[in-house]
């Protein structure tokens, strides 16, 4: 595991996120930002033992205001290691979902990722290059990037964003001193399901979230694109058979997940 300072980790109160919190060294710095302040004030009290500063910010990403009160925050902080791990999603069929929902998924998980890396890693370059060290990006993608998803068009398409934007990014900087990844999880015990409309968090073989933020952390410098838990295959399946056939094969799956007065 590279050894960073200070990290920032959107999406913190639960999940994938919290657990990146927890998994990280107890001398790391933390800097924890999700819209439930009850939440973080909690992880907040648990995590800040034995002298560790960990400051919290109260933001919605899908908010352009709050974006920038975080970055300000975040440029005072000073990470070497930002965690853009937020992402927000709906199951169901595009035209039905709600637009606000279907807006706020591209937001958070596409627009937030872009404005964060794009204004705090040139300052988290200068420091790493000053002090002979090196940050880190992690952008949480998720298994879903692979292949398009019926049911869940907009969700698995920011994710596939996400996951070019970090391959993009890792190979324009592979001289710079920054490692970064794209994290794509399988299906994972979190509430992120619920929220969405489906819960797989109780599915036989789903991964621990801790499971997944410990191999993501390992494997900053070491990969580019980790794919961790169930349903990992899916990065392949693209690969093995065409395109159409993976697709209508998902969208079955994905329409015996949704509620069923869609």
């Amino acid at each position: 595991m590279r050894d960073f300072s200070r990290a920032l980790i959107t999406g913190a109160t639960s999940g994938i996120g919290e657990a990146f919190a927890r998994e990280l060294p107890d001398d790391t710095q933390l800097l924890l930002t999700g819209r439930n302040e009850g939440r973080l004030m909690a992880l907040r009290d648990e995590l800040a033992i034995g002298g560790r500063a960990v400051e919290t910010v109260v933001a919605d990403l899908a908010d352009e205001g709050d974006r920038a009160s975080l970055i300000a925050r975040a440029a005072d902080f000073a990470p070497d290691l930002l965690i853009n791990n937020a992402g927000a999603g709906k199951l169901g069929r595009f035209l039905e979902n709600d637009p606000d929902g279907e807006r706020e998924t591209v937001m958070v998980n596409v627009v937030a990722v872009v404005v964060l890396t794009r204004s705090l890693l040139p300052a988290m370059m200068q420091r790493a290059e000053a002090g002979g060290r090196r940050c880190g990006v992690i952008i949480v993608s998720s298994a879903a990037a692979f292949t398009p998803v019926p049911m869940f068009a907009t969700y698995a398409a920011s994710k596939t964003f996400d996951l070019h934007f970090a391959e993009a990014l890792a190979e324009e900087m592979r001289d710079s001193p920054v490692d970064i990844l794209a994290l794509c999880p399988g299906a994972t015990r979190t509430a992120f399901g619920e929220r969405a409309g489906y819960d797989l968090g109780n599915l036989p073989g789903a991964s621990d979230p801790r499971a997944v933020a410990r191999g993501a952390l390992a494997a900053v410098g070491r990969e580019t694109v980790h794919v961790s838990g169930l349903l990992k295959q899916a990065a392949f399946a693209p690969i093995v058979k065409p395109r159409r056939i993976v697709t209508g094969a998902i969208g079955f799956a994905m329409r015996m997940l949704a509620p069923r007065d869609r």
